[in-house]
């Protein structure tokens, strides 16, 4: 059983207690929603150390009984037979709090700005683009998230070559970080006359969404230029300039929203803007911080390789974590749950084997 920190167990308690009491006395509202922003953080990890400490004292008490000559024999045969539950019960809440207290990443609770771009293979890479998007819709829909397209270019044989989107709701990004990379299709393409199957690729990003106060961007240092959105032709054609495009200065990133407002397009580039300079910003740190050590789910490299589908074998393979499932037609429609939940798992492995060395 690992050992769990008894010092920060009961610093945490108090702080909790502490803010309770805080609350309870009437401060002002900004004050009073701090705190209870605070509280709220802490409510899994004060209730896990709550459980595990009663299963400590639950497990000490059967064990004085069994330690104790004086104790009459049903009462020792009923602490024999219940300390081998509350042993492995106290294992598991001992994992669970040890989880809990590993350090969060502050993005976790942020929504996430989703972009897809088709790879090599040509218009079926831009098919395959379109499948991945409509796949993280409907994970998204499942879990009550709301995605808003930003800027789509579609592929000349349907699909997408690029597709950006934002995605809200809780714990957004802590699920769909580990999908950045590049993912790739076998699969017998329909205008395949000889029934060879074909491998294409599809790049994904998934940013954590910025606010303001995460990305100051001085207006020194963008350009922004109006230019005419292109359309399907015909009468009704947008023939105003409305759609924008901004470029960062110091870092040459360029960002593009092509929609029918050009107040609503500056609005939604400066939010892929901010996303794309906050990912620039923590991946600078994470490099810092772990130096030439990668983690086990991959170093998050958009040109790393993470995922195969293979449609003749009706399999999704992770190689990251070396995981298969046989569900290909499950994963594709959006049954995401088991592939996330194990990458989860893995990070929390790596993250605890970590702070054990």
């Amino acid at each position: 059983m690992p050992i769990l920190p008894a010092q920060t167990m009961t610093e945490i308690l108090r702080r909790s207690d502490q803010i309770a009491a805080e609350m309870a006395s009437g401060p002002d509202h900004e004050t009073y929603s701090r705190l209870a922003a605070e509280f709220s953080s802490l409510e899994d990890v004060v209730g896990g150390i709550r459980a595990f400490r009663a299963a400590e004292s639950e497990l000490a008490g059967l064990r004085e009984i069994l330690d104790d000559p004086a104790s009459d024999r049903e009462m020792r045969d009923l602490a024999a037979g219940e300390i081998g539950d509350v042993e492995t019960r106290l294992e598991a809440l001992s994992h669970e709090v040890l989880i809990l207290l590993l350090p969060k990443d502050a993005a976790d609770a942020k929504g996430a700005i989703l972009e897809i771009r088709a790879g090599t293979g040509g218009s079926e890479a831009g098919l395959f683009a379109g499948d991945l998007f409509r796949m993280y819709q409907r994970y998204c829909d499942a879990r009550g998230w709301r995605v808003e397209l930003l800027e789509a270019s579609e592929g000349e044989a349907g699909g997408y070559r690029e597709v950006v989107a934002s995605v809200k709701g809780t714990g957004v990004f802590s699920r769909l970080k580990f999908e950045s990379g590049v993912h790739r299709v076998q699969r017998v393409p329909a205008t395949e006359s000889q029934g060879r199957i074909h491998t294409s690729a599809a790049t994904v990003a998934v940013l954590p969404e910025a606010e303001e106060i995460d990305v100051a961007i001085r207006v020194e240092d963008i350009r922004i230029d109006t230019m005419r959105s292109s359309g399907a032709g015909g009468q009704h054609v947008n023939t105003t300039d409305s759609a924008v495009r901004i470029t960062h200065l110091p870092t040459g990133i360029v960002v593009t929203s092509s929609e029918k407002s050009q107040h609503q397009n500056r609005a939604r580039a400066m939010q892929v803007l901010r996303a794309r300079l906050f990912d620039m910003e923590r991946s600078r740190a994470d490099a810092e911080r772990s130096a030439d050590r990668r983690s086990q789910i991959g170093s998050g490299d958009r040109s790393e390789r993470i995922r195969t589908y293979n449609f003749p074998q009706g399999r999704v393979t992770d190689h990251r974590i070396n995981l298969t499932l046989y569900k290909l037609d499950r994963v594709i429609e959006g049954d995401m749950d088991e592939l996330v939940d194990a990458l989860v798992a893995d990070d929390q492995a790596t993250r605890l084997a970590a702070v054990g060395n």
